[in-house]
This record gives structure tokens, sequence and C-alpha cells, in this order.
């Protein structure tokens, strides 16, 4: 194998995926309202621009998780004056989501969001201490900070799914496959990009090229066979969810068809969007093929 190659091959992890990709009618028009509504903020007040530019992290992403679950907890609060404006953003937008939200679907985001802040901020703890993690303690630690499970709120919000239903160890572990599908792919697009700017360590290919000793190449190959028996895992699983009678069921049904279509969408937004592959996503998802970036200065990189 060439330890120095100037191509990476990306394996494509969901060629048998049952869940298609589609487009929902209503993207274009929500896109716009929602692009409308978000241009004008401005992201930082300046007391934390000036602790960000501090580059003290540890301290800014504390404030804002404070700022951020604060909001949430009293969306018809009026923010303090010169806040960052985050806190407004995150009031506004869930000040709009419980509108429509059952009360069970909300108590379960706020549950999974507050983890996902907390486990942000121990990565951030891991970036500045510069603690490389086992693949399996990443792997703990990334199924919080990838952020997937908030996003399954818009599966279920219409829906009032019980708690030993949404707690049930198959729901739970569905939700787990689908949470590692979101990390082996948004790690294998993005190690590129990491790599070239020096925040490859919280990556799992790095993680496993350093623990089993292996190259690009061959890290890649084993993250999409991680991702193969993780799809092999969900639907296995599938035909363990037990009935909880006709009226919930099909409820679940329709929640892990959403969250199995979320995996998709997940895997084809990072070609489309150009956050890791700029322009060329949808030539990248042909050819399977990404010219290596070169490493940056690390000034360069932040």
């Amino acid at each position: 194998m060439d330890a120095h190659p100037r191509t990476i091959y990306l394996p494509d992890t969901m060629i048998n995926w049952a869940w298609p990709r589609a487009i929902n009618p209503h993207f274009e028009d929500v896109k716009v309202e929602v692009d409308t509504w978000f241009r004008d903020f401005k992201a930082l007040n300046p007391e934390s621009q000036e602790t960000f530019d501090k580059c003290d992290f540890e301290a800014f992403m504390k404030e804002m998780v404070d700022i951020v679950l604060d909001a949430l907890h009293h969306p018809r609060k009026t923010r303090p004056e010169g806040e960052c404006i985050l806190g407004e953003i995150v009031r506004q937008f869930w000040a709009r989501a419980i509108q429509s939200a059952s009360l069970s679907s909300q108590r379960h985001f706020l549950e999974n969001f507050t983890a996902y802040l907390h486990g942000v901020i121990a990565e951030v703890n891991d970036r500045r201490q510069g603690h490389k993690r086992s693949i399996a303690d990443y792997l703990k630690l990334r199924r919080y900070t990838i952020g997937v499970t908030p996003c399954f709120l818009i599966y279920e919000m219409a829906m009032d799914l019980p708690d030993e239903v949404f707690y049930h160890p198959v729901i739970m572990d569905l939700a787990e496959c689908i949470t590692d599908l979101g990390i082996i792919d948004n790690d294998m697009i993005s190690y590129n990009k990491e790599q070239a700017v020096g925040t490859e360590d919280q990556n799992v290919i790095s993680i496993v090229m350093s623990e089993l000793g292996l190259d690009i190449g061959s890290a890649m190959a084993w993250a999409a066979h991680y991702h193969t028996e993780v799809q092999k895992k969900y639907i296995n699983s599938l035909a363990k969810v037990p009935s909880w009678g006709p009226s919930i069921d099909i409820l679940v049904k329709e929640y892990l068809d959403g969250i199995g279509m979320w995996a998709r969408g997940n895997h084809s937004w990072h070609y489309e969007s150009q956050r890791y592959c700029g322009t060329k996503g949808p030539e990248i998802q042909k050819t399977r093929l990404v010219p290596l970036l070169p490493k940056a200065s690390r000034k360069a990189g932040v």
C-alpha cells in the first residue's frame, strides 16, 4: 500500500441501502423562508467574539451551551439585551417547532440535544488537550457529537410515541445504527479536509489508522466494512421490533422508515452540499476518487 497516496478512494457505502434518495416536495418553499429568516442574523456579540478570538474554546462553548439550553427551555422569554444572537435564533426555532411538535417529541428532542451539547464540550476538551481516543471510546462520544438523534424530531414530531416505545432497547439499537451510519459516512468524506487542516484526530479514519496501523485506503475499507455490518444489524433488528397494537405499530413503522431515510439523506447531503467537496461532490460521488489535499499551515487551517 502507498503510504503517501495522491488520491483517496471513497467506498460507496450506501449502494445497497433500501431507502432511495428523495427530495421533500416542500423543500424549495421552506428553503426560501428559512434563508430569509436566517440571513440577517449575526453570530457573535463583542463579548463572545472576544472569548472566541482568545481561543478559550472551552469557556466559549460552555457559554454557548448555557445560552442554547436556556432558550430551548424558555422559548417565550425575551432574550437578555446584548446576548449572543444565538440565543434568539434558538428561541425562535424552538418557538416555531413546538407549535406542531407533540409533547413527547419535544421532551425527547430536549434530552437528545442536551446530550449533544455536552458531547461537543467533551470533544472541545479532547481537541484542546490533544487527546486521541480509542476506536471504541471515539464512537461512544461521537454518537453524541454527530448530532444525529436530535434530527429525528422531524420524524416524531407529529406522533405521540410513549416512552416505553421510544426507549425500548430494540428501538434504541435501531437509532444507534442510523447514528453509526452517519458517523462513518461523515468521517470518511470529511477526512480529506480535516487531515489537510490538522483536525483529523477527531475522525474515525485517523483513529483506525493509528490504532490498527493501517494506511488511508485500508482504513477506508475498515470503515466501509463497519458500515456494511451496521446496515445488516439495522435490517435484522427491524424484524425484532415488538408490537404495541395497531395504532402504535403504524407510528413506529413510520418513524423507523423516517430515520432510515435520514441515513440516505445524510449521505446524499455530503456530496450535494459544498461543505467537504466544494463543487466537485457529484463528480466524486461518481468516480469515488478524491484528490488528497496538501497539508495546510496551522494558521491557514484555523
